[in-house]
């Protein structure tokens, strides 16, 4: 498999994972109260991995600003498990160099979107105090 063909994988793994993710004792509560739409999701989520992995720009969306209003519930530890169920499921499904790919790129993400939520920059904490506002 290439990298190519990726495309047409990450639904299948995308399904399998955050299926994962809903049963999981530490992640399926913050996920299950923060997405209404699972298909709506797993469509947005791989777009994104389409355009971090392949460049096809089909995500259109900011990552950051869409965990910010869950910061509070979202710690290390929280990631860690994540990026566990992620290298398990891709590792699954996945030949083992693009399994590797997804995984390097996922700690990167990771790895941002924490110092996002723990230093959030004075427009990133106006974006949290407004969307608590609209909750």
């Amino acid at each position: 498999m290439s990298y190519q063909d990726l495309e047409l994988a990450l639904p299948e793994v995308l399904r399998a994972f955050y299926a994962r993710v809903r049963q999981d004792d530490q992640l399926g509560p913050i996920f299950n109260s923060a997405v209404y739409d699972w298909d709506e999701h797993l469509e947005r989520i791989a777009d994104f991995w389409s355009s971090v992995m392949l460049g096809t720009g089909r995500y259109k969306g900011n990552p950051v600003a869409r965990h910010l209003p869950h910061a509070a519930q979202i710690n290390r530890a929280k990631f860690d498990r994540w990026l566990e169920l992620w290298r398990e499921t891709t590792s699954l499904m996945l030949p083992a160099e693009v399994a590797a790919g997804l995984q390097t790129k996922a700690e990167r993400i990771a790895e941002s979107l924490i110092l996002a939520m723990q230093f959030p920059s004075p427009a990133q904490r106006t974006m949290m105090a407004k969307m608590a506002a609209d909750r």
